[in-house]
């Protein structure tokens, strides 16, 4: 049996990398997994030798303590592998095939999934639809920021790369199509960004770069980021973007400085519920400012695509409301602009294959745009401390040694 290694949650503010289970095809008992899934059989599965997995905003949260996740949880949603096994039902996958994996888990046979809305799958996780890997509240499926994974209905989930040896040589850039890019591009999508548009995006983390990136990908003019961290603002304006530190005003008064008016056809929310105020507020900790901005700066019947992260259980909120995932939205101000919302996770599969095509033929550099900089496994606890201060960089973990780091 070869060993395995992965990154386990230990509490709040702290990480440890540890020797862990190797995957079998059945999901066992452990911190997270659903009573409904335990010894649940994986005979459509597939093992994969982990070449690339990442570190997210979405795992920062749970780090921070600010979720119900269990301490011991195996964490990662991002993972591209190499398959080493496929279970006695996979018949397209083969041993040796380079995949990417996307983050949200689907069965490929429920009325969601056959509706290309694999993030609300209904027979994933016996809690809600909807199911992704080492995460919480997400039916208990052991995460992937390790040396091996797991993951189910493999003739279905996998994307699977054409070409191994183009593959490696950008490989950099397809580790983000597990999240990061389609989670960005379906947040410009669903808000509605096309040529010549123009776009406020609100957050210059991994996502919202990821996000600005796809929105000059599909056409926009002009795209903007607001954020109060100099060095993620900088960085956006490496590949072009316009930018605003929200600390220096309110966001609108900023746009009007670029454009010459305080709104925009389209906003993206990659913040979420962590959100912090502007102006005056700037650094306070306030849920609903990035949406009641977004509100504020989108044109009458313009839409908001809302990709950041939004929980129904938040320990630490800032007051007992936010706990519970209720917040002090305008919602009359958005119902008087007659904006759309668009909300909930990414549903991956619906965009991988097409970004994959523009990654492999040179139309973007997903990679350069969110700075992304690969480090052992091993130092996956120093790749969290650094993004959690707010480093202009996306940790990509080489748990295997592909990216040599080691």
């Amino acid at each position: 049996m070869t060993g395995n290694r992965g990154v386990v949650y230990q509490g709040p503010g702290r990480v440890e990398v540890q020797d862990i289970s190797y995957p079998e095809f059945e999901l066992k008992d452990g911190p997270g997994v659903n009573p409904a899934n335990v010894g649940r059989k994986v005979p459509h599965g597939a093992i994969l030798k982990v070449v690339v997995t990442n570190i997210c905003g979405s795992d920062q949260h749970m780090v921070r303590g600010r979720t119900t996740a269990p301490e011991g949880l195996v964490l990662g949603h991002e993972i591209t592998g190499e398959v080493v096994e496929t279970g006695p039902d996979v018949e397209f996958v083969k041993v040796g095939d380079l995949v990417s994996v996307p983050f949200n888990i689907s069965c490929g046979r429920c009325t969601n999934c056959k509706a290309r809305r694999t993030e609300i799958c209904l027979n994933v996780n016996p809690d809600r639809p909807g199911s992704a890997y080492g995460y919480v509240d997400m039916g208990g499926w052991v995460g992937g920021q390790a040396k091996y994974a797991l993951v189910p209905y493999a003739d279905w989930n996998l994307l699977r790369f054409p070409d191994r040896d183009r593959a490696m040589e950008k490989i950099m850039d397809l580790t983000m199509l597990s999240d990061i890019f389609p989670t960005g591009f379906h947040g410009c999508v669903s808000a509605g960004v096309g040529v010549g548009s123009t776009v406020y995006v609100a957050g210059a983390g991994p996502v919202g770069l990821a996000a600005a990136a796809s929105a000059r990908l599909l056409g926009a003019a002009v795209v903007i980021v607001g954020d109060l961290n100099e060095e993620r603002l900088a960085q956006a304006r490496r590949f072009g973007c316009e930018t605003v530190n929200i600390s220096q005003g309110d966001p609108g008064d900023l746009i009007a400085e670029i454009l010459g008016t305080p709104v925009v056809d389209h906003a993206v929310d990659a913040v979420g519920f962590e959100a912090h105020g502007s102006g005056e507020k700037a650094g306070q900790e306030a849920p609903a400012s990035v949406l009641n901005d977004a509100m504020k700066v989108t044109k009458a019947g313009g839409a908001i695509g809302i990709p950041g992260l939004y929980v129904t259980g938040d320990p630490r909120a800032v007051d007992e409301a936010a706990k519970v995932g209720s917040l002090s939205i305008r919602f009359g101000l958005g119902w008087s602009k007659s904006h759309a919302f668009y909300t909930g996770q990414c549903p991956v599969m619906k965009y991988h294959r097409q970004l994959m095509m523009a990654i492999l033929n040179d139309r973007v550099r997903i990679a350069e745009a969110v700075n992304a900089v690969a480090i052992p496994l091993e130092e996956a606890p120093e790749g969290y401390r650094s993004f959690d201060q707010g480093a202009a960089s996306k940790y990509v973990l080489d748990p295997n040694g592909y990216l040599g780091t080691g």
